[in-house]
């Protein structure tokens, strides 16, 4: 079981000013190529895994903003670390099931 979710939004200044959405399309590229759980929300994407992992994954995201030209890029991010009992997003949601 996983011990951590991480939830990331990810703001990146494009090269030409336009919108974003192909860019954030290319960061939850880099999540699938991941194999963790994930869900996508509308303000952000929470994942989960491994505290190490999911900061690697949070580098790599970054890298592939740059690569697309973008001259910086905002992260939020938000942690839960649980390494005792491990970090699931259908626990944390079971009671709340219309929501999911």
């Amino acid at each position: 079981m996983a011990t951590t979710l991480l939830s990331i939004q990810i703001l990146p200044r494009t090269p030409d000013g336009e919108g974003v959405y192909s860019y954030v399309d290319r960061a939850i590229d880099v999540i699938k190529a991941s194999g963790l759980p994930y869900r996508v929300a509308p303000l952000e994407t929470t994942i989960e895994g491994e505290l190490a992992e999911l900061l690697e994954l949070v580098r790599q995201m970054n890298e592939a903003m740059t690569e697309l030209g973008c001259p910086s890029v905002i992260s939020q991010i938000k942690l839960y670390h649980n390494p005792r009992e491990g970090a699931s997003m259908d626990r944390l949601l079971e009671h709340y099931p219309g929501g999911q």
